[in-house]
């Protein structure tokens, strides 16, 4: 894996007070149609690297996350630095976000959503997906439908324990997600990574900080901005 990042004219960097965060996201290579293989996606673009959930600095367990797309699925990729990889449940829509995960929250158009979905998964390639109704950023108010499954996703996870590193990929079909003709060029998105050392505090990482504490994920008014790019 590279950490390298590349540029983005549409990026910003999401600290306290400044502009949500905004990402081109590119067509997938067409060498790939439809099937992109784990070794690559250097060739995407990365986002900047995760800043802690309340903006205040990058995370020391980093996360390399890379999105495209092409006429039928949504493609993302994280890959995660972490000195200590675990994980036990087995099933999905186990409650994987008690231990580690990685995590994307997704919503076709530009307003700040109320409905939106969310994907997990575990190191050990265990999937959470759901169908989130928010409607006042209070947990108190929040509904999760865990009778919704993706229908057609594709996901995948690798760990590799002795080089401290581990991979996920999600393969999302816009007909799952959203209207498909055509398929919107504006999505409200963020992306999450909890890292829960089993000796020490947890941290909690993201590409747009949602910039509350305690830290809770579900802040639809903070996540980031995605644009198809033609």
């Amino acid at each position: 894996m590279s950490d390298s990042i590349a540029a983005d004219p549409l990026s910003s960097r999401p600290f306290s007070g400044s502009a949500l965060p905004r990402w081109s996201v590119p067509r997938c290579p067409a060498a790939w149609q439809g099937e992109p293989d784990a070794t690559e996606w250097e060739v995407v673009a990365s986002l900047p690297p995760f800043l802690l959930a309340d903006g205040s600095r990058p995370a020391r367990q980093q996360t390399i996350a890379r999105l495209c797309y092409d006429d039928h699925r949504l493609y993302v990729r994280f890959d995660c630095y972490d000195e200590d990889i675990w994980g036990h449940y087995t099933e999905r829509d186990d409650p994987i976000y008690d231990e580690e995960v990685v995590e994307l929250f997704l919503w076709p158009g530009e307003a700040n959503p109320i409905h939106y979905y969310e994907f997990e998964i575990s190191p050990n390639g265990v999937l959470f997906d759901g169908l989130v109704y928010n409607p006042t950023s209070l947990r108190q108010d929040m509904v999760v439908d865990l009778a919704w499954d993706c229908e057609g996703i594709i996901w995948q996870a690798e760990r590799d324990d002795a080089t401290d590193h581990w991979w996920a990929m999600l393969s999302i079909p816009w007909s799952s997600v959203g209207p498909v003709d055509p398929v919107p060029k504006i999505w409200r998105a963020n992306l999450y990574r909890i890292e829960r050392p089993r000796q020490g505090s947890p941290e909690f990482s993201c590409w747009s900080p949602v910039l509350v504490q305690p830290v809770d994920f579900h802040k639809p008014a903070q996540f980031g901005i995605l644009v198809l790019n033609d």
